[in-house]
């Protein structure tokens, strides 16, 4: 079987170490090159040859955006999946523009990168190895994760970590949505390492952020009901609850 050969331009040394033990654990993949300069990045596609090229936006010397359109300037027929801290539509459909597969909203882990390198070189399944329960997990904070870019919470900010943690909870657990103050915010406080009200006051601050930006239409869409209407927002449980009705009725988990 020939292998798929894989290039990673990754900024953060520890990720890109993760990504390169994640990749070169699955069948029928090779991880050709590993770096965080997009300038030998450019050089290493011309010599490694790769099929696949996991990018992220940051880099040293030359940017992700700039090793696209250099290979796009060759010609060269790597196929890119994009990982980066930016939710504006702008940049996401400009990677796209310069031929990415994918793009993806940091923090993802590696597995996640994995799996979507798998989809593009058309495996339609991840590994045996991988636990039904690690890619429901993967495929909620993806989904997750669309959402919050979708009506404008920047990964960024605290409460997006808490949030997302909060609407994970409520799809296992429903019940626990009516007792955020001394059940959810709690829990999630420990988990952070921080205090129920701090994990309160951030979750708040990420709904307002996102309201603040006006994507009231984007947010109803979501939802699919005119739930709100100009500068009304909900509160965090029912912010949270209607995240997590929504995963649940489309059977996200």
């Amino acid at each position: 079987m020939k292998q798929v050969q894989i290039l990673i331009l990754e900024s953060n040394e520890a990720f890109a170490e993760e990504l390169r033990k994640e990749l070169s654990a699955r069948n029928g993949f090779n991880v050709c090159g590993v770096s965080d300069d997009g300038a030998e990045g450019i050089e290493l596609m011309k010599s490694a040859g790769p099929s696949i090229v996991v990018l992220s936006l940051f880099l040293r010397n030359l940017d992700g955006f700039t090793v696209m359109e250099e290979a796009r300037k060759e010609q060269r027929k790597a196929d890119f999946i994009v990982m980066g801290n930016f939710s504006d539509d702008k940049i996401i459909n400009r990677a796209i523009s310069l031929g990415a597969k994918y793009y993806l909203m940091k923090p993802v882990s590696a597995s996640v990168v994995a799996d979507r390198v798998a989809e593009v070189v058309g495996e339609e399944e991840p590994p045996v190895r991988e636990s039904v329960e690690r890619r429901r997990a993967n495929s909620l904070d993806e989904r997750i994760s669309g959402i919050f870019i979708s009506i404008g919470i920047p990964p960024h900010i605290k409460g997006y970590g808490y949030l997302r943690e909060g609407i994970k909870m409520a799809v296992e657990d429903p019940h626990i949505i009516n007792n955020v103050t001394k059940g959810l915010y709690p829990i999630i406080g420990e988990k952070f390492h921080t205090t129920a009200s701090k994990v309160e006051r951030a979750i708040r601050h990420a709904i307002e952020v996102a309201w603040n930006r006006g994507r009231i239409d984007a947010v109803n869409a979501i939802f699919g009901a005119r739930v709100y209407i100009g500068t009304e927002k909900p509160t965090n449980s029912e912010f949270i609850a209607l995240v997590a009705d929504k995963l649940i009725l489309e059977s996200m988990v």
